[in-house]
C-alpha cells in the first residue's frame, strides 16, 4: 500500500500560482498585475560582481552565509535601525522563505499553535502545515485598514502557541504598521514567551513613515527575516538572510545545512555588491512605486472605488462591489486580458478583494486597471461615480 504523505498531503495550493499559471499559458498578450515581482533589471554592478565570482572560483562555502557578506548585513542593520548584533546572528539563506521555514522547524512542533495574519502571504500557512501544527489566524480588516487588533492576538494565544508571524509592509495590502503597534505585539509575545517571526522582506519600500524593525525591540524573541529580491530587483538570484536570538542561531543553522547546504558562492557575491555598492538604485524604485501606488489610487478614485491607502510595499487590495468571488473574478478577468491575484488566495478575510501589484510600468497598471474597470461595469452594470472616500489616507 502506497504511503500517505501527511501533513503534506493537505498542503494547499497556491492561489496566487493558479492565476500565474493561466497568465504564462494564455496564447493571448497578457496585462499581468497578479505577481510582485520588480519590473527593474538587476542593477549592472550586482550582475558584474556575479560574473566575476564564477569566473574565479565557485564552491561550497559557509552554511550561514560568507563571514563578510553577513559583516556587510549586520553593518547594514545597525546603520539603519541602530541594530547592533554580531555575525553569529546573521544567517543567509535561499530567499526569505527558506529563513522563515528553518526558523519554524526549529521551533515549531506537530500540534503546536502558529499565528499568522489574514490575509498573509500563503507560505506561513503552508510552513506551518508542514510541519504538523495548527495555523490560527488573526485579522487584518479592511474596516481597520488592515491593521492587527491587539485584543484578538491576545484572545487567540494559548498554551501552544508558539511563534506570532507579523508581516511589515505587508504582503499583500502594503500596509505599515505603526512603530507601537510592532512594540505592543512584541511585548505581548516576550510576556508569553513566544517568538515572533517578523517578515521585513519590503522595509526598504516605505512610501510614508518610516519602519520599525521588531529584532531591535526584544533581540531574544524575535527574528526578523530580510531579502535582496524586492529590494535590489533580485527575485531570481534566491538570497536572503534573517537576524535570529543567539540562543537559536546554531539550530537554524543546522537545519538549513539540512535543507540545502549553503546559498550559492556566486549568488552571495551579489548580494555583497548589492549591499555595499551604491544605494541610489533602492531609492529611485522606491519612489517608482510610490508614483505608481499614487497613478492606481487617482485612477480608482476617479471610478468611484474605496480603498485602503496602501503605505508600503507594492501591492493594493482592490475590493469587488457587492459579494463577487474573488477567485472567480480573477478567472474571469484572465480571459479579458488582465490578470490578478485573488484575495482568497491570502486568507478568509479578503474573499470579495483583488490583490494588484504594483510592481509593473505605470503604463500596464493604467490598462491593467482600465480592463478591470471595464469589465466590472460590464459585468454589473454599475454606475463609474466620481466620488470616493479613501481609508488609510
Amino acid at each position: 500500500m502506497p504511503r500517505t504523505a501527511v501533513p503534506a498531503s493537505h498542503l494547499p495550493h497556491s492561489g496566487i500560482r493558479e492565476i500565474v499559471d493561466l497568465a504564462l499559458g494564455s496564447s493571448s498578450p497578457m496585462i499581468r498585475l497578479e505577481i510582485g515581482e520588480p519590473d527593474f533589471p538587476t542593477p549592472a554592478h550586482i550582475i558584474d560582481a556575479a560574473f566575476e565570482a564564477a569566473r574565479k572560483k565557485t564552491s561550497y562555502v559557509q552554511t550561514a552565509g560568507i563571514p563578510v557578506l553577513r559583516e556587510a548585513i549586520s553593518e547594514r542593520l545597525a546603520g539603519d535601525y541602530g541594530l547592533r548584533a554580531p555575525i553569529e546572528r546573521v544567517l543567509i539563506s535561499h530567499g526569505a522563505v527558506q529563513a522563515v521555514d528553518a526558523v519554524m522547524a526549529a521551533v515549531v512542533a506537530a500540534g503546536d499553535e502558529v499565528l499568522i495574519p489574514d490575509p498573509a502571504w500563503p507560505n506561513y500557512e503552508m510552513q506551518a502545515t508542514l510541519l504538523g501544527a495548527v495555523p490560527v489566524r488573526y485579522g487584518l480588516r479592511p474596516e481597520d485598514a488592515f491593521q492587527p487588533d491587539l485584543a484578538e492576538i491576545r484572545a487567540l494565544v494559548t498554551p501552544r502557541t508558539r511563534v506570532i508571524v507579523i508581516n511589515s509592509p505587508s504582503n499583500p495590502t502594503g500596509a505599515v504598521m505603526p512603530a507601537e503597534t510592532v512594540a505592543a505585539i512584541v511585548d505581548f509575545a516576550v510576556s508569553r514567551d513566544i517568538l515572533v517571526i517578523s517578515d521585513e522582506v519590503y522595509d526598504e519600500m516605505v512610501f510614508d513613515g518610516g519602519h520599525t524593525t521588531a529584532a531591535a525591540l526584544a533581540p531574544q524573541h524575535v527574528v526578523s527575516v530580510f531579502s535582496f529580491s524586492k529590494t535590489y530587483a533580485m527575485t531570481g538570484w534566491r538570497v536572503g538572510y534573517a537576524l535570529v536570538p543567539s540562543w537559536l542561531a546554531d539550530t537554524v543553522v543546522r537545519i538549513l545545512e539540512l535543507q540545502s547546504s549553503c546559498v550559492s558562492s556566486v549568488t552571495q557575491a551579489a548580494a555583497l555588491a548589492a549591499i555595499t555598492g551604491p544605494q541610489e538604485i533602492v531609492g529611485e524604485m522606491r519612489d517608482a512605486y510610490r508614483r505608481r501606488r499614487d497613478l492606481a489610487v487617482g485612477i480608482l478614485a476617479g471610478a468611484g472605488t474605496e480603498i485602503v491607502r496602501p503605505h508600503g510595499a507594492f501591492y493594493l487590495m482592490l475590493p469587488l462591489p457587492g459579494d463577487i468571488d474573488a477567485r472567480s473574478a480573477a478567472l474571469e478577468l484572465v480571459a479579458h486580458g488582465v490578470s490578478f491575484a485573488p484575495g482568497t488566495a491570502f486568507g478568509r478575510q479578503t474573499p470579495h478583494h483583488l490583490r494588484v501589484s504594483l510592481a509593473a510600468a505605470d503604463e500596464t497598471i493604467r490598462e491593467g486597471l482600465g480592463r478591470f474597470l471595464t469589465w466590472r461595469d460590464a459585468r454589473l452594470t454599475l454606475p463609474t461615480g466620481s466620488g470616493v472616500s479613501v481609508r488609510g489616507a
